[in-house]
This record gives C-alpha cells, structure tokens and sequence, in this order.
C-alpha cells in the first residue's frame, strides 16, 4: 500500500484501518517547524535552573530529584529499560502497527518536545517492517501504556527484539536490517515515547474494526436463519424501523430486507404459515444488530480522537513556550470505547447462539429434522456445535464485564487512580475470535437447514454465500470429524468473506460502515 501523509490530529478512521492491513505512514512535513519549535523549548529547558518534570527530573515518586543537563540522556536511557517489564505473548504484528502510527500522529502534533529525528525513526521502522517485540500485558492504562511503549521504545536505540520478516532479531539487527541506525534520546524524549494511550487505542482499534466485520456477518447469517427457519421478513420492514428511529436499526432492516430479497423460500410460506409472530432471536434483529451498530459507531468516535490526541506529559505549548504537566495519558476514554466493544461482542454472540439453537430443535425448526441430520438417531448432526457456540458465547458474557470500573494504586500511590484500559482492549482480540466461530456455526447450521427446504431455494445473494461455504466445507450427511468444519467456517467468516460474496452477488454494498 502506499504510504499515508498525515495531518497529525485530522487522521479518519478509514486511514487506521489502511494501517492496519499494512499501510505505512509519515507526518505531513508541514507540521515539522512545530515540532522542532517544541524541542527547542525543551532543549532549552533541560539546562536551565528551575525543575521541569521528566526534562531534568526524575519520574513519578522521583519527581523531587534533579538531574544535571550532563545527565539527561542517560535518564532518557534508564527510563526505557527500566519500564521494559512487559510479560505475556507478543502483540499481533497488525496492533504493533498501529501503536507505532498512533505514537508518530501524536508526536507529529508538535507539543511533545521530541526532534523530528524520533519521529523519523518511528516511520522507518513501519515502512520497513521493523515491529517491536511488545509483550501483551504489563499497562494498567495511566501514566501512558508504559511498559507495551517502552519495549516499542528500546528497539529505537538498539534495545529489544523485534520481528523481520517473520523472525525475531535483537533491536539492533533489525534496525541494521532495514537500514537504520539507533538513535540516542533526548530530553524528554524517552518519557514523551512511552507516555501515552497508544497500546490500548490501537488494541481499541483492532477489536473495533473486527467487531464491525463480524456484526456485517451476522447480518448475513442472521438472513440465512430467516430462511431456515421459513421465518417471516415483516419485522424488516423499514416502516417498523422509522417508528423507532435509530440509524442502526434502520440500517440493519435495510440490509436484511436485501439480503432476502427474492427468496423463494420467502414467498413459499407467505399464505398458511399458521405462525403468528418468530422467536426474538429471529424477529428482533434490527433491533439487536442496530443497536450494536450505533454502540460501535460511538465507540469509533472516541478511538478517532484519542488517535489523533497528544497522550503524553509534560506537554510542551509552543505558541506560549510553557512546559505543562497534565493527565492527558489517563486512558478513561479508551476503556469505556473498549467496553462498549467488548458489550457489542458478547451481544451478537448471544443473538446468534439463539439462532443456532432454534434451528437445531426440532419444536422450533417448522420441520426441519432434529440437529439437521437427515437421519437423526444414527448421526448427531449439528447436536454438539450449538454446544461449542453456546460454550463460546458464555465465554464471550463473562469476558464483557466492564474493565474501565477497576482500579488498583500504582508507583508508589502517585498514581492512584488508573483505566484498566489496555487489557479492556486487549480481550477484545480473543472475544473476536470466539464470535467469528459462533457465526462460522450458524453459517453451517443455516446453510444446511436452508438445503433440506429443497426444493425452495433463497435468494440469489444468500445462494452464492452458501455456494462460497460449500467450496471449503460440503453439507453434513451422515457424522464426521467436525473440528476441521467448524475452522473452516470460522476462517470464511473471520477474512470478511460473507460481505464480500453478499455485495458481489447484489451488486452493490449494503452493508452499514462505522464512519
């Protein structure tokens, strides 16, 4: 891909997801007097008399100790290797890209008092493919993701590990790899590198961007079920949804309503169906999937500012030459943006595991065979799925309790109130994976229920999902090895195929974007 020009604090959403999959980026260079301007108040700082925190102090409980100006880059130094305490497996590459865009944007603002030579080496190392080694946990998310950034920082002057190409190489290497050469920190320029929410907005940021593939998933095998199940397709009518009014229940209608257009199935039951109304799991689906919708379009709003937002402190205003400490690094916003994720995951999970359930029952089914097996008794059929999916999405439940309420006293109770926000985000990963396999289980039950409606068929847009699934996984007849089936299914729904093959198939996209 080629390389975004950011204008640090005007960055969109669209151009976080280019990160993401693999999109480099550097700071519009017109931004660079600014942030020379502030290493100059800095610099200027780091020799004078008064004490300016971080600039010729020590850090948190140490704040009360001088450094002399002959001293501040080894501070600098210390400060990174110290705080490289990270412990767990290592960050997904897609994440690590992401923290380090976020860390350029934010120092591209110009108020963090770092040369423009650290920005620089941030930008090579994502252009080059240099991604630091950055354990998972160790941030409670105040005074900045600190451990998560300070082994993204020690890479920068030769420290750490870091992956090339797939391997993983000592710091210096894969600087020397990729042509680089470690840069010596100055003042302030440690701290303003591992100050920040950048860790945790970027893991906000993946489980955003997951959760909203996956919600336009459900919508495509919630439509399946619709017609597994001979439900009705009144309660998408959009009239139903204008009454209520949210913009994400409308646009879930819409898309159902698409998806279903012309199925034959659809018409085959339309007169003597002596059903009166579906389960909720059926009938509420504008409901649910819109209101997750809107859930993750706030939840997007906040991630987008805290993406363009300077996290560190001090914070240097260069128009004034002031040097001022703040909290800016208090990940609040993030943890409440990643709960409301993490309630968004939980909930599709829920809804879809209903729908899983109803399809598998034959007091539900309107006539379908019991677990979907043509000859019940002998086979099992779909009988243990619905039990994976509901195991999945108890998982998913528990995993939603909210982060942002926690909060245990750190660095010697200077820091006595944190966010919890990095392992808010970070769940978010593991309970995408989870919901892309309760889907992936109601693709395979809502296809198979949709064949056994023979000779009625669906629609010519759920056809070709169907046909998309059957070229990886064929239709259970008799019992086999299931595991490789459901992998498979999740695999389809994880990589977006659903969407894509629905939009093909209509000619247009349906689907609803967070932006």
């Amino acid at each position: 891909m080629s390389a975004i020009i950011a204008e640090p604090g005007h960055v969109s959403l669209d151009d976080l997801v280019r990160v993401y999959t693999g999109a480099s980026l550097t700071v519009d260079s017109a931004y660079w007097p600014r942030v020379e301007a502030a290493a100059g108040i800095v610099a200027k700082a780091a020799q004078g008399a008064e004490p300016v925190y971080g600039i010729n102090t020590g850090f948190g409980k140490l704040a009360s100790k001088r450094i002399p100006p002959d001293q501040t880059a080894q501070l600098q130094r210390n400060l990174i290797l110290s705080h490289c305490c990270g412990v767990g497996p290592a960050t997904p590459e897609p994440v690590v890209r992401l923290m380090i865009a976020l860390k350029i944007i934010s120092l591209g603002r110009g108020a963090s008092g770092v040369r423009c030579e650290i920005i620089e080496q941030l930008q090579a190392m994502l252009a080059q493919g240099v991604l630091p080694f950055v354990p998972q946990q160790g941030s409670v998310g105040a005074s900045g993701d600190l451990a998560p950034l300070a082994h993204m920082t020690a890479v920068m002057i030769g420290q750490g590990q870091a992956f090339v190409d797939g391997r993983l190489v000592p710091g210096r290497e894969a600087l020397a790899r990729a042509g680089l050469t470690p840069v010596t920190l100055g003042p302030k320029e440690g701290l303003a590198l591992i100050n920040g929410t950048q860790f945790s907005t970027a893991y906000a940021l993946a489980g955003l961007f997951r959760a909203h593939d996956l919600l336009n998933a459900t919508l495509v095998t919630g439509a399946l079920s619709v017609d597994a199940a001979m439900a009705s397709t009144a309660p998408f009518r959009p009239e139903i949804q204008a009454l209520r009014g949210h913009p994400g229940q409308i646009a879930a209608g819409r898309v159902l309503t698409k998806l279903l257009d012309g199925s034959a199935i659809r018409l085959s039951h339309l007169e003597g169906d002596e059903r009166v109304q579906d389960p909720y799991c059926l009938r509420c689906q504008p409901q649910v999937a819109g209101a997750t919708l809107d859930l993750l379009a706030q939840a997007a709003r906040t991630l987008v500012t805290e993406a363009n937002a300077v996290t560190d402190n001090p914070l240097v205003l260069a128009d004034t030459g002031e040097i001022i400490s703040g909290g800016n690094f208090h990940a609040e916003p993030v943890a409440f943006a990643a709960d409301q994720i993490a309630l968004a995951l939980s909930e599709l999970g829920a809804i879809s595991e209903r729908r899983i359930a109803t399809l598998v029952d034959p007091a539900l089914n309107f006539g379908l065979p019991p677990f979907l097996t043509p000859e019940p008794g002998l086979n099992s059929g779909f009988m243990i799925a619905e039990v994976t999916a509901a195991a999945l999405f108890a998982e998913n439940k528990q995993r939603a309790l909210p982060c942002s309420i926690d909060s245990t006293p750190t660095s010697a109770n200077q820091e006595d109130h944190v966010s919890m926000a990095a392992h808010a985000a970070r769940r978010l990963y593991d309970m995408a994976d989870n919901l892309a396999a309760i889907i992936g289980i109601e693709l395979l039950v809502a296809a198979q229920g949709i064949e056994l409606r023979a000779p009625h068929g669906t629609s010519a847009a759920l056809s070709a999902v169907i046909a998309a699934l059957r070229a990886h996984v064929p239709a259970l007849v008799n019992d086999r090895y299931m595991a490789d089936d459901l992998a498979k299914a999740a695999a389809l729904v994880g990589r977006g195929v659903l969407a894509t093959v629905a939009t093909h198939a209509l000619g247009r996209d349906p689907f609803p974007k967070l932006g």
